[in-house]
Parts: structure tokens; sequence; C-alpha cells
């Protein structure tokens, strides 16, 4: 082992075998990331939690009570936010979350495995949601190519569809919250979300990776129809 900069132990994972250089760096980040070992002692799915706890520590938008819908949840660190802060294991509030992969099951959400750009995927979860939703939460993320133009796109593009279901979906008042990348959301959708909410802001989390591109699009008073 060595230290960090800060003087903490680092581990260092040996190559070898079967193990890639991109697994290795994974597995050496994964290790040596104190919100990771955090999230294990608090309880939490993933390390992303602290990613919504700190949004909603400073913005307060899940409010005991409220409908809060959670596309790309899986494993399901900010379903598990969400369901503790408005209320959901007691009744109190409701959290529905989809995503491509599985998710174990977490007491006051309701989980289906449902790719949200699947054609019947807007009627599924309007049916699911039962009156509609307070906030919708979206950290998903756009298989990439590696091809920024094409990759670029098709960020775009999720963030486009999920603000769009928002706009269906959320009751007035209501908050949407997306992840995008160090460009932020796109020119258009940027100057849609500032029609639709009546506070469009980009937050970048303490809890982001420090080496990491990615911050979110909070937009907040939804204005309620188009």
């Amino acid at each position: 082992m060595a230290k960090d900069t800060t003087g903490r132990l680092r581990v260092t994972v040996k190559t070898g075998g079967k193990r890639k250089l991109s697994s290795k760096l994974w597995l050496e980040r994964q290790l040596n990331d104190p919100y990771v070992a955090q999230a294990k002692r608090d309880g939490w799915r993933s390390r992303a939690a602290y990613k919504l706890i700190e949004m909603d520590d400073k913005y307060h938008f899940l409010k005991p009570g409220l409908a809060v819908l959670d596309l790309g949840a899986a494993p399901g660190g900010w379903s598990q936010v969400a369901a503790r802060r408005v209320g959901a294991a007691d009744g109190r509030g409701k959290v529905i979350a989809i995503d491509l992969l599985e998710m174990p099951e977490i007491v006051g959400v309701t989980f289906a495995r449902l790719d949200f750009l699947d054609a019947d995927a807007p009627e599924r979860l309007t049916t699911m949601m039962e009156g509609g939703a307070d906030v919708v939460l979206s950290d998903m993320a756009a298989n990439t190519t590696g091809h920024r133009k094409t990759d670029q796109l098709r960020i775009v593009g999720l963030v486009e569809s999920a603000a769009a279901f928002a706009a269906d979906v959320l009751r007035p008042g209501g908050t949407f919250i997306a992840k995008v990348f160090q460009s932020g959301a796109d020119a258009d959708l940027l100057a849609q979300l500032k029609r639709d909410y009546q506070t469009v802001r980009h937050v970048k989390p303490a809890a982001s990776r420090q080496d990491s591109s990615e911050r979110y699009v909070m937009a907040t008073g939804f204005r309620g129809g188009r």
C-alpha cells in the first residue's frame, strides 16, 4: 500500500491473469473511494446516494408525502434516499423506480424492470404512478461508443426524453433532476426547461468524482402543462 495526497493509505491492485487494465483501474478506484466505503457503513446501495442527499439537503425537494419517480434506479441508492425522505415505507409518500437491470427489493419502493426508451414505457409508468409525480429523478446514462459526437447525441436524447416525460407526469410545483455531463443541458433543452420551470440550475455534488465530467440539471417549480 502507498499513501495518496491526503495521507490516506491507498490500495493498489495487481495486474495479471485475465484482469484487464481498465478493470484494474476501476477496482482500485472503488477500493480507494471514501464514498464507497461510507456507503457500505451507512447501508446505502451505492455511493450515488450521497449525491442525492447533498442536493436535497441544499434544495429540499424530497418532502414527506411526495410521489417520486426514479429513472435508471439500479442498484438503488437514490431510491433508498427518496423512500426514506418522503416516508414511503410508512405509506406517507411513494417511490416508483425502473431500470434495465434487476434491482433487489427496497422497502417502500415499487420497482419495474423496464427500458425507459421502450415505446410502451411512458404509458406503463403513468399507470404505475396513479395520479402523477412530485419529483422525477433521472440518473440514467446512455451507452457510449467512444465517438464523442455520437455519445453526446445519445446523452442529450436521453435527457430530452426524460424531461418530456417529466412534463407529462409532474404536478405543479414539481422537480426534475437529470444527469448530464460537463457541457450541461443542451441549449434547446435548457430553454424548454426554463419555460416549464421557475428555476433551472446545474449542480455538481461533492460526491461526484472529481475526475468525472458528470453534473446534474435541476429544474424546480414546475409550472404545470405546456
